[in-house]
Order: C-alpha cells, then structure tokens, then sequence
C-alpha cells in the first residue's frame, strides 16, 4: 500500500512538475505513472553510485554539484520512458527541485490523512497510537 501511494504521489508530483517548469513535457498520466516508477528505480541505484564518484566534486563545490545529479538521474529516467522528456538547463536543474518540493508536499498530505502511512503515530500530537 505504500509503495503504490508513493507511486501516485511522485506520479501527481511529475505532473506538477510538467506544469510549473518548462522544458519538462509529460504526455499523460500513465506516463506520469511509468516516469515515477522509473525515477524511484533510478534514485534507488544509480543516484547512490552517481554521489560517490562525484564526492571530491560535491565538495569542493560546497554540496552544489548534487544539483547536476539529480538533473543527470532526472534526465536519465526522462531518457528511458516513452512519453516524459526533459529539454534544456532549465529543466536539468530545476525539475528535480521541484519534483522533490511536490512530492514532499504530497506524501506529507497523504500521511496526514491515512493512518497507515504514518507508522503508527498520530501526525497532529505526535503521540503513539493504540494498537489493536
């Protein structure tokens, strides 16, 4: 159940993302859907090795090189689904920011709403709740 809710959040974030930045073009929803699987793939494997190699670069650039990244793991997933491109610098580096400011946001929303997703806690007191 978590898993498809993130797949829908990250999805609905994508779709965002679509509106809000140019140079992003999702066709449709399924591609939205295909895309959020594709880039929970990517950021799961490729992202952790992408960070290791470029450590001397993320820090010599004061953690800015993570930018280009998560543009280059963003474009990457745009790269292999048919129907979600990613065109120009704009795109590269402000797409993930705002995928990952939308997905936040959304996950966050659905948390609030649906006590499975928030591992046991109620998100108003943060006090554990009762199991039964």
């Amino acid at each position: 159940m978590v898993i498809f809710l993130t797949t829908i959040a990250t999805a609905l974030s994508l779709l965002i993302v679509d509106l809000v930045v140019p140079g992003v073009d999702i066709a449709n929803f399924p591609a939205a859907l295909i895309a959020a699987v594709f880039v929970g793939l990517i950021n799961g494997s490729v992202k952790p090795i992408l960070s290791a190699l470029s450590l001397p670069l993320n820090f010599l650039s004061f953690g800015a090189f993570s930018l280009i990244v998560n543009g280059i793991c963003f474009s990457l997933a745009a790269f292999l689904v048919p129907g979600f491109s990613v065109h120009g610098i704009i795109g590269f580096l402000l797409g993930p920011v705002v995928l990952g400011s939308a997905n936040t946001f959304i996950t966050n929303y659905f948390a609030e709403r649906n006590p499975v997703l928030n591992s046991g806690k109620d998100v108003k007191t943060n006090t554990e709740l009762p199991s039964s």
